[in-house]
């Protein structure tokens, strides 16, 4: 997939809050330490159940740190881009890699294997985040069916609505829950599995797909008008959900998500010195299982930023970043 011309959607977005236009939280950001990876991009974080913690890197690599120490070893590396890193009772990860698709990966052995077959008819354009179920269901994102990661920031400039909510069962057959998503991107499943969400970055909400009870197959908006571009979710303690921000609404493609396709265009090929910066920030917000945002730590970004994953540790946020050489360290407030 490449960036090609398409017939972008013209779209009016909800109003902007006034949190959207803040700079920090009111609660601050804890003081934190940096976790340096040997690489750039640790675009998500995951515990083992032994306290292992799992990321993905820029170049391919899957590495880990173990408990107690400060420094990493490579395990495998897929030769793409991992994005979504899920840890596995039986010790092995699924990674949801933007070029290979899903994943699986042995870290005692470094073999990797496809859990997409191509002839059980699905093939996967853009594999960005997943979570899996006890009975080792999958439920993945599939972001785009028209660009790839190195072009990504075309679907949500055309706002293509061509994401995907996929389901992967535990014999291999592959449905898909969810499509018409715009840019479909963090996954996560409630703490019973009685639903599933996903994030659709395009359109700064959350999706929830009922998987038991009355409402079971029913889909909903679990949360809307977000003031950031959602990224990974995670399932963390006490019922909670941790969403990464990597950055704020943007105002400026608000306004051309009202305009036509070739207007945006022209506005994204500008000089870079003509489009305004993207503002830099280290944003995390933890959620409820009714959507409310319980936890909202924002800090200027100075020192780290980009925030594109979360995983919650012995009373530790992990943040991983999609182009920092770090994890950030950040104690969990209360």
């Amino acid at each position: 997939m490449t960036a090609q011309t398409i017939n972008a959607q013209v779209w009016t977005p909800p109003r902007m809050s006034a949190r959207a236009r803040a700079t920090t939280s009111t609660l601050p950001m804890p003081a934190y330490t940096l976790l340096p990876v040997p690489g750039t991009g640790p675009e998500d974080v995951a515990f083992d159940a032994a306290g292992v913690l799992y990321s993905g890197l820029g170049d391919g690599r899957i590495v880990r740190s173990r408990p107690g120490t400060d420094t990493f070893e490579v395990v495998a590396n897929t030769g793409g881009r991992p994005l979504g890193v899920e840890t596995v009772p039986d010790g092995t990860l699924v990674v949801s890699d933007a070029y290979r698709g899903l994943l699986r990966v042995d870290p005692a052995t470094g073999r990797i294997d496809s859990l997409l077959d191509e002839r059980q008819g699905y093939r996967a354009g853009l594999c960005n985040n997943a979570a899996v179920a006890n009975d080792g269901t999958i439920y993945f994102s599939d972001s785009s069916q028209v660009y790839d990661l190195a072009n990504h920031v075309w679907d949500l400039v055309d706002h293509t609505g061509t994401g995907r909510l996929v389901r992967r069962d535990p014999t291999g057959a592959v449905e898909v829950m969810l499509d018409g998503l715009h840019f479909a991107n963090g996954v996560a499943l409630a703490p019973d599995e009685s639903f599933v969400l996903v994030a659709e970055m395009g359109a700064y909400r959350i999706r929830r797909v009922w998987l038991t009870g009355p409402r079971a197959g029913q889909d909903e908006v679990f949360v809307d008008n977000l003031p950031g571009f959602p990224d990974n979710l995670s399932t963390g303690s006490d019922g909670r959900f941790w969403l990464a921000l990597p950055t704020p609404r943007m105002p400026v493609l608000d306004w051309a998500h009202r305009k036509p396709g070739f207007v945006r265009r022209a506005l994204w090929r500008l000089p870079a010195a003509l489009v305004p910066p993207t503002p830099r920030t280290m944003w995390v917000l933890g959620l409820d299982t009714d959507g409310a945002t319980v936890v909202d730590l924002q800090a200027s970004g100075d020192a780290f930023h980009m925030v594109t994953g979360v995983g919650e540790h012995a009373g530790l946020l992990y943040l991983g970043s999609i182009v920092e050489p770090a994890i950030a360290v950040v104690p969990l407030p209360g």
